[in-house]
């Protein structure tokens, strides 16, 4: 099987054009030889005119080499047969042959090109022989070189199919590499993407939701058209809860697009979010009409700041499907904190899912958080107490983050929660 070309470019000739450049030259070579000799031989003119007919043949099957080699190393060969017994003037027409030989050993046509330096050797040394004593063209000494020439010519082009081949798996791999490369950056870059994507959601419907249920509360009590003095009191109650939670939700916001800041801009200050902050989390969410309850076992360590902020979000969540979804005027939010994990359950007293509807995107998203640093979680309807169950584990320390593997192969991405609405349940 032929090895790919190189595409034309960088100065170098199309392999067209090299054949019949390499087929001109050694016509050029062949004829100027056979001129000379002419000078001092002479034959018939019908032999001359055969004698060139066959250069002409030889030299010109050259041009089809790399396409069909061992049809040409035969041609020529044939040429080589008819052309030295005819005629006089012995033009080095072999070379041809050569070349046509070491063609086909290097087009991957080995054992092809073995019969033919074989079949050649045979012919020269069985017409040798039946030569009169005197009479020989060639001697054992010129015998013995023939065939270590045509040995050699084998060798080579089997050694430049060789080292062909090596260069080009040396190449196909590079490129591998390099595509495999580009596949890792754009993977990276994916995660990157949905990894704030995935922030930017949980704090905008975290913080738009309540904002809803609060200014939503207000209006509810305006509309039943209390005295002026409670009316005010309840639209400056709201108008505060609405500014209280917009602050928040652009503190976080920042953290999280602080990333895509460029290089000689300040980076934000103000903390992210994490446990530290669940207090006043639990604040907002009292807000808009939920009675939050915090309860905490064991003895709190400092988390990681990936695994703070997962822990922070999914509490977060949980609480924002509350206040949308659950229709309930309790939750608990219970920390216990183990030996080598900590372990979130966040319970509210409202009706439940309803049984058999695919959980929601917002469940998947938390439940990706807890895997990706090797925790689980569950979500479900609470058969003890009532109401919805969201029971989450995560370990007090991040694993190391995975080895890429061979491109696009590598880990998943995490699920866009912004491809479809929120629905816990």
């Amino acid at each position: 099987m032929p090895l790919p070309l190189r595409a034309p470019g960088g100065g170098r000739p199309s392999p067209r054009a090299a054949d019949a450049l390499v087929a001109g030259t050694v016509l050029l070579v062949v004829a100027v030889w056979a001129l000379v000799s002419a000078q001092y031989t002479s034959e018939p003119a019908l032999r001359t005119a055969l004698g060139w007919a066959l250069i002409l043949t030889g030299c010109g099957a050259l041009y089809f080499r790399r396409r069909q080699p061992v049809a040409v190393a035969v041609a020529t060969l044939l040429a080589c047969v008819v052309y030295y017994p005819l005629s006089t003037q012995d033009g080095p027409l072999m070379i041809a042959f050569a070349l046509a030989l070491y063609t086909t050993a290097a087009e991957g046509r080995f054992a092809a090109a073995v019969a033919l330096a074989a079949v050649t050797l045979l012919a020269v040394g069985f017409g040798e022989v039946r030569q009169q004593p005197g009479h020989r063209q060639i001697d054992d000494t010129s015998l013995a070189m023939l065939a270590g020439w045509l040995i050699s010519l084998v060798a080579v082009g089997r050694a430049q199919r060789t080292r062909i081949a090596y260069l080009h798996e040396v190449e196909q791999r590079a490129l591998a590499a390099e595509r495999e490369q580009e596949a890792r950056a754009r993977q990276s870059a994916t995660e990157e993407r949905l990894r704030i994507a995935r922030e930017v959601h949980d704090v905008l419907g975290h913080s738009i939701s309540l904002i809803n249920v609060q200014s939503g509360a207000a209006l509810h009590r305006l509309g039943k058209g209390p005295a002026p003095e409670a009316g005010l009191a309840t639209a400056t109650e709201a108008l505060e809860a609405v500014k209280a939670t917009s602050k928040d939700a652009l503190r976080e916001l920042r953290a999280t697009l602080g990333v895509l800041r460029r290089a000689d801009e300040a980076t934000p200050t103000t903390p992210t979010s994490g446990l530290a902050l669940l207090d006043d989390l639990a604040t907002r969410a009292r807000g808009a009409g939920l009675d939050v309850r915090i309860h905490t076992t064991g003895t709190p360590v400092p988390l990681p700041p990936p695994v703070d902020l997962a822990a922070y979000r999914i509490v977060q969540e949980s609480l924002t499907n509350v206040t949308r979804h659950a229709g309930a005027r309790t939750v608990t939010v219970t920390l216990d904190w183990g030996a080598d994990a900590v372990r979130l359950r966040i319970a509210d007293d409202g009706g439940g899912a309803p049984e058999g509807r695919p959980l929601g995107s917002g469940i998947r998203g938390m439940a990706e958080r807890a895997r990706a640093f090797g925790g689980e979680l569950t979500a479900r309807n609470d058969d003890d107490d009532g109401g919805f169950l969201v029971d989450a584990r995560l370990p007090l320390t991040a694993p190391a983050p995975p080895v890429a593997t061979t491109g696009p192969a590598g880990p998943i991405p995490p699920t866009d929660p912004t491809a479809s609405e929120r629905d816990p349940r």
